[in-house]
């Protein structure tokens, strides 16, 4: 994936309503407008890497590109777990992601159970990836100084 690093940004919009309610993993939900300017080789799939929510500090997170498979959804879309516990919903606001590296392709799961472990293995490998001093040094790059909405960026 010559596109990774990858960094995009957009207002933080309502998605599907699973995350916190069915999952208890709460997503970030990018407008279309976000997912339709990713890069050809950046394909369906989970990745790793730091996100920043309007002006704020920087967390790590796993982000989830396509069709969630177990769902049958039929609408692209780009979910993003802040690893952090926010004390209030963050709709509206800029959400700004670097996509730093890829853990798996996404696939369907027999139960939602399976999904839920499949979920919580992704980010203890964000986690311990992210980790990497070459990963660290994107935590503060200059990007996250600003954060006009639907600015898509492919490296700098």
């Amino acid at each position: 994936m010559r596109s990774l690093p990858y960094f995009c940004r957009g207002e933080v919009v309502r998605g599907f309503g699973r995350g916190s309610k069915e999952l208890g993993i709460p997503t970030a939900n990018f407008p279309d407008s976000v997912v339709a300017q990713l890069p050809a080789d950046i394909g369906t799939g989970i990745y790793y890497g730091w996100a920043c929510v309007g002006s704020g500090r920087r967390h790590k997170m796993v982000t989830s590109i396509g069709w969630n498979p177990y769902y049958n959804n039929t609408h692209k879309s780009m979910e993003t777990h802040v690893i952090h516990t926010f004390k209030e919903d963050f709709y509206g606001q800029v959400l700004s992601l670097v996509l730093v590296g890829y853990i798996r392709p996404e696939r369907s799961f027999k139960s939602l159970d399976d999904l839920v472990t499949a979920i919580h293995s992704d980010i203890e490998a964000a986690k311990q990836k992210l980790e990497q001093p070459e990963h660290l040094k994107l935590k503060d790059d200059v990007f996250f100084q600003t954060a006009e909405p639907e600015v898509i960026m492919n490296g700098h």
